[in-house]
């Protein structure tokens, strides 16, 4: 060490380069004071210095100096050596001012030197390799393992903040990484694609190199460590089990362990959860992943059952996806054969052959199908009645279906007959019962009792529904059946069908009943022939023969009868403008008899047509008009000439088609047209026309004008659309008057039509958007003079009527004075 001379000489030009000099930031009182010194720095850095008043000549320092801190006599603290944060943190000293007896004057004071970190330490990873494990299919992000590195920095500052990183993983698979860390705890996880891709068959281990660094996410320089990691890929046993079979109605204790379920790693908590909700659920899991069920099950209740496993961490979170238990339950057989709901019945005609089936017995039974247990087995028992022979019917073993066994059946032997059948399983028997109707076959044909009903005659008019004859056949099979109800028909006689045969339901007999009117002219005599058969088949070999059928004949008498027209409503369509005495339709009709027809119109309330009473045409007898009427109806009258002067009517519907012969017209009366007075700028007023004719036969649009030329200094005319058009005023210079307007309007038909039209528009004072008229003579309005004549007429009137009423009145009260004194007069007087 230099001497004290020189090292006071070489401080005291440190202290004043460095302007250590300056009173109060580099120099004070003895005071308590805290400095910060970076570690690391060059030795004899100044720190202080301190001052001290008389009679202090020398300060003394005392504390956690560790050699490195001196304070020379004048107060200049100081240290001799770079400083190390790892070493010591914080420096407590105590500076003392000595008089020069060395007696203290002064303090000591503490002085506190905290020591700054610098980044010179290199994170360290805690071991040279870690070794880790993780199962296939573990959830993602979920850690596995750690790796913990360590810095000596301060970790308060960047310099202490480490941050982690994979650098390597070995094997890469389709440069996919498998495995995560979490950058600030060294938490290893799996990522989702080595959620799902890890298998310990194809790659049992991975090599990773994972990084460490210092100054967390600054840029910049830092210190960094890396170390190696293997991680062994070891089996998910956190699989679906195998699905389960329990026997129904099982007698053994409750529960009882069917199936079980484990995590990757211990400690998770299970649960089971239903896939459907059921009134109950028979089945339990405990913290061991063993599964259970609680009570037997009954298959013919539920046959299978379906639900999840859950395994979650102490967080109640899910470990991983829920596993599918699927329980199924197995059958015994516990249920004994039913016999069908409703009664179970066949029918067999009589001469149905041996061997033929007559139907089919379907029993059933609740175990399961396509099992031993449900497989049931046919036997007939008992027949009833036993006749002609036991053993009629036979059943197959194992289908149900019953055939004839020894021969046809007939009706007469029995109409019934009623089986017992035992339908068993391999433990239990019932029996059932099964009903068989003989049918009667359609072995006899229908038989009128008499081959001819004779003639009949009637008249052509005869009412519809009328009942002219009743016929009757019979049939010997069995009643009521579709073998003896008998249909009649008729075969000939009646091509125009103005016949129809009612069955009686209950006496077979035929009602021959008028369906169409007779007609004289057309077929006078009917020669019917009937035919009686059967709905239901006849059996083979029978037929229908003569005894089947019938004759009858109608003679059908004449009657007079109205002319007949061709159709009920003739239809016309002609202009409106056809000229007087046209043709514009034609009616036809003919009596039936054959007489001469007269025609006549009735309803021509216009006299629009007349009719040609021959030959029944039509002709226009007047002008027509569609404006008028556009549809002209009328009744035309077919009267037989000679005969019974019978007659008949029918319409005439004489359509108008429209012509242009309509000018055109305002389409509304346009009389309160006005323009304030006088006028500020030039006015306006549209107005609209329109004409009778029809839309098709005028111009799409009508043409305006005015009807004066000596106008057209002060108005013109100009169309807006097809109907409506403008009148506006040229200038403003007109007088407080009605102007009537002469308006030109063309329809630019075919052929074109015009009219003018006086449009009156009137020039009056306006008062709050409404014209104010002065008193004067308007067409349709008394003058002055005769409304104040009116006034005074009316009230002369009123006098009139008031003066009678008063004398009336006067003259009432004197005749009651009159008759008040005569009574006075007579009525004696009282004390």
């Amino acid at each position: 060490m230099a001497p004290a001379h020189l090292r006071s000489l070489c401080l005291l030009a440190l202290y004043l380069t460095t302007g250590y000099g300056q009173e109060s930031r580099f120099s004070g009182p003895l005071k308590p004071m805290t400095f910060s010194i970076f570690e690391g720095q060059e030795h004899n850095q100044i720190i202080f210095q301190f001052k001290a008043q008389p009679p202090a000549v020398t300060f003394k320092l005392t504390g956690e100096t560790d050699g490195i801190f001196q304070i020379e006599p004048d107060g200049l603290l100081y240290h001799t050596k770079a400083l190390d944060r790892e070493t010591r943190a914080f420096h407590k000293l105590e500076v003392s001012a000595l008089d020069a007896k060395g007696a203290t004057v002064e303090g000591p004071v503490p002085i506190t030197i905290e020591v700054k970190d610098i980044n010179d330490n290199q994170p360290t990873f805690l071991e040279s390799k870690y070794e880790g494990s993780v199962r296939q299919n573990s959830r993602p992000g979920k850690p596995f393992m750690y790796v913990n590195a360590t810095d000596l920095d301060d970790p308060a500052t960047p310099n202490g903040q480490l941050t982690y990183q994979i650098v390597m993983q070995l094997p890469k698979v389709n440069e996919v990484m498998y495995f995560q860390i979490n950058n600030k705890t060294g938490a290893i996880s799996l990522t989702r694609e080595g959620s799902k891709e890890l298998d310990p068959i194809k790659n049992p281990s991975y090599n990773l190199v994972v990084s460490v660094k210092d100054m967390g996410d600054q840029a910049g320089n830092s210190f960094s460590d890396s170390v190696p990691v293997v991680i062994t890929v070891k089996e998910n046993i956190w699989k679906t089990p195998e699905p389960v079979q329990i026997v129904e109605n099982s007698t053994d204790p409750h529960p009882v362990k069917i199936t079980q379920v484990r995590w990757n790693e211990p400690g998770a908590q299970y649960s089971l959860v239903e896939k459907e909700k059921l009134p109950r659920f028979p089945f339990s899991i405990d913290q061991e992943g063993d599964i259970y069920v609680t009570q037997p099950l009954d298959r013919e209740e539920k046959d299978a059952y379906v639900f999840y496993a859950v395994a979650k961490d102490e967080f109640g979170k899910p470990l991983a996806i829920p596993l599918e238990i699927f329980v199924k339950v197995k059958d015994i057989n516990d249920n004994p054969p039913t016999c069908p709901p409703t009664a179970t019945v066949f029918e067999v005609q009589e001469n149905e052959g041996i061997v033929s089936d007559i139907g089919t017995l379907i029993a059933h039974d609740m175990d399961e199908a396509n099992t031993v247990n449900s497989v049931l087995q046919y036997k007939i028992v008992d027949q009833i009645p036993p006749y002609p022979k036991e053993g009629l019917f036979l059943v197959q073993t194992y289908t149900g279906v019953f055939q004839l066994a020894k021969q046809s059946l007939k009706k007469q032997d029995s109409p019934q007959y009623n089986l017992t059948v035992e339908v068993s399983d391999n433990d239990f028997k019932t029996l059932c019962h099964v009903q068989i109707n003989v049918i009667d076959i359609n072995d006899e044909i229908p038989i009128f009792k008499k081959s001819d009903y004779g003639n009949l005659t009637l008249p052509e008019n005869t009412a519809i529904g009328s009942t002219i004859l009743t016929i009757q056949a019979t049939d010997a099979d069995e009643p009521f059946t579709g073998s003896s109800k008998i249909l009649y028909r008729i075969t000939q006689g009646d091509d125009e069908g103005c016949l129809r045969v009612d069955t009686d339901p209950q006496t077979n007999a035929g009602y021959v009943i008028i369906k169409k009117p007779l007609d004289f002219e057309t077929t006078p005599i009917h020669n019917i022939v009937f035919q009686a058969e059967n709905p239901e088949p006849l059996v083979r070999g029978v037929q229908y023969n003569a005894s089947s059928f019938a004759t009858f004949t109608l003679f059908v008498i004449n009657v007079n009868e109205a002319p007949q027209f061709s159709q009920h409503i003739f239809q016309a369509k002609v202009s409106e403008d056809v000229a007087k005495g046209t043709q514009v339709g034609n009616v036809t009709a003919k009596d039936p008899e054959g007489l001469d027809v007269s025609y006549s119109l009735r309803g021509d309330r216009r006299s629009w047509l007349k009719i040609d009473p021959v030959t029944g045409r039509i002709f226009s007898a007047a002008p027509l008009d569609r404006e008028t009427e556009s549809l002209y109806r009328v009744q035309v009258v077919a009267t037989e000439v000679g005969g019974s002067s019978l007659s008949s009517t029918a319409e005439f519907h004489l359509m108008l088609m429209d012509v242009n012969d309509n000018p055109p017209r305002l389409a509304k009366d346009y009389t309160g047209l006005s323009l304030c007075h006088p006028l500020k700028q030039p006015g306006s007023l549209i107005f609209e026309a329109t004409d009778d004719d029809q839309l098709s036969f005028r111009c799409p649009q009508f043409t305006f004008s005015l009807g004066s030329e000596s106008l057209q200094k002060d108005w013109e005319v100009s169309k807006i659309n097809g109907t409506y058009a403008r009148l506006s005023t040229k200038h403003t210079n007109f007088e407080e008057r009605v102007y009537d307007i002469p308006i030109r309007i063309n329809d630019g038909g075919r052929p074109p039509l015009e009219r003018t039209v006086s449009l009156p528009v009137t020039f009056c004072t306006c008062t709050e958007g409404s014209c104010f008229r002065p008193a004067g003579h308007h067409p349709g309005m008394p003058t002055v003079g005769m409304a104040v004549g009116i006034l005074l007429t009316t009230f002369l009137v009123i006098g009139i009527i008031l003066a009678a009423a008063f004398i009336q009145i006067k003259k009432n009260k004197g005749t009651d004075n009159v008759e008040s004194a005569q009574t006075s007069e007579a009525r004696p007087l009282r004390t």
